[in-house]
């Protein structure tokens, strides 16, 4: 992912769990074939709703610290937060409408 965050053990409570606007978090594997499906659309995505949703990556393989914290058992895994707390969660590999969805209702719950 180019223009959308990485997020890892280190940095996590920072960039999401006390960032202002809410964040999706895509936790996936370099080794899972739906996660790279998806890559474009959340590299996408990250453009056109920037400024507005956070939108980054987690390797699960790489930071297992935050992966179990989350009782990540199946990738992809979207994850949005808001103020730290978890306002929604989809397992499986997402279609553009179906995450625009997820991040359009995080979107109007901060209005």
């Amino acid at each position: 992912m180019r223009h959308g965050l990485r997020f890892t053990d280190d940095n996590f409570e920072k960039e999401v769990l006390e960032s202002e606007n809410p964040v999706l978090v895509d936790f996936w594997a370099s080794w899972c074939p739906p996660c790279k499906m998806v890559e474009p659309l959340i590299e996408k995505l990250a453009w056109e709703y920037n400024g507005k949703v956070k939108i980054g990556e987690l390797n699960v393989d790489l930071n297992p610290r935050t992966a179990s914290r989350y009782e990540i058992t199946g990738v992809p895994t979207f994850i949005v937060f808001e103020s730290g707390e978890i306002i929604e969660r989809r397992v499986a590999a997402q279609s553009e409408g179906q995450l625009r969805e997820l991040l359009d209702r995080a979107v109007n719950r901060t209005r």
